[in-house]
């Protein structure tokens, strides 16, 4: 084998012999409060995922400039929402933006920053493209998933080139909650649900529920369509 090849074996060997050192964590980490060996951070955090609908089809279909402001608009919208509810940005991908909350009104303050991203979807975003492109028949769409669990965070790549990985249901489930229609643009689980505030909850005049249950691969989630302003 080549050195490459032969360093390779050693390091992937070396990922399953080491023993993990793990501590509970109090805030949302960043990648250089881990090392790169196995070392974990434990939380219990809830997981947003923000992700524009059929964005293949918007590079497909248009000008590579005018996708490009529509992924910048997104994420601007997306990024300073989740901070003014107090979560934290951890990783982008492409269109999509994860958010991490953590504390006791973790949950609610999720669901609230997925009805706000809708509302600035619906009053921001599509105006003001719609402002500038007179003649497009072309409106962002987009998905939220939430949900919420113990995770377990840990450094992952080389020197130089790492990024945080975050292993744990609430991960998962949102990411995966994204391909769902956006006809409904917020969905969080069960469990996310069940920790709600009123306020989050709640809406309208008279006062709903903006909730309403659905069947997602034979499990029980919640979505909704409404929009919160900032």
């Amino acid at each position: 084998m080549s050195e490459f090849e032969n360093k390779i074996h050693d390091d992937v060997r070396g990922i399953f012999k080491s023993a993990w050192t793990e501590t509970k964590g109090q805030v949302v980490p960043k990648s250089e409060d881990l090392g790169l060996s196995n070392v974990g951070r434990s939380i219990s955090a809830t997981i947003l995922y923000a992700d524009i609908d059929g964005s293949t089809q918007i590079v497909d279909r248009y000008d590579a400039k005018f996708a490009a402001e529509v992924y910048k608009a997104f994420l601007l919208c997306a990024t300073r929402v989740i901070r003014l509810n107090g979560g934290e940005v951890r990783s982008f991908d492409g269109d999509r933006v994860m958010g991490v909350f953590i504390g006791d009104s973790k949950n609610s303050d999720a669901a609230k920053t997925g009805l706000q991203i809708n509302y600035l979807v619906k009053k921001a975003i599509n105006p003001a493209l719609k402002d500038q492109y007179t003649s497009t028949k072309f409106s962002l769409r987009h998905t939220v998933g939430i949900d919420t669990s113990e995770m377990l965070v840990v450094r992952s790549g080389i020197r130089n080139n790492n990024d945080l990985v975050w292993v744990g249901s609430a991960a998962n489930n949102a990411a995966r909650m994204n391909s769902l229609s956006s006809d409904f643009a917020t969905r969080l689980t069960p469990a996310v649900y069940k920790k709600l505030n009123e306020r989050s909850k709640f809406g309208g005049n008279p006062r709903r529920n903006m909730w309403t249950s659905a069947d997602w691969n034979g499990q029980t989630i919640y979505r909704s369509s409404w929009t919160w302003r900032p």
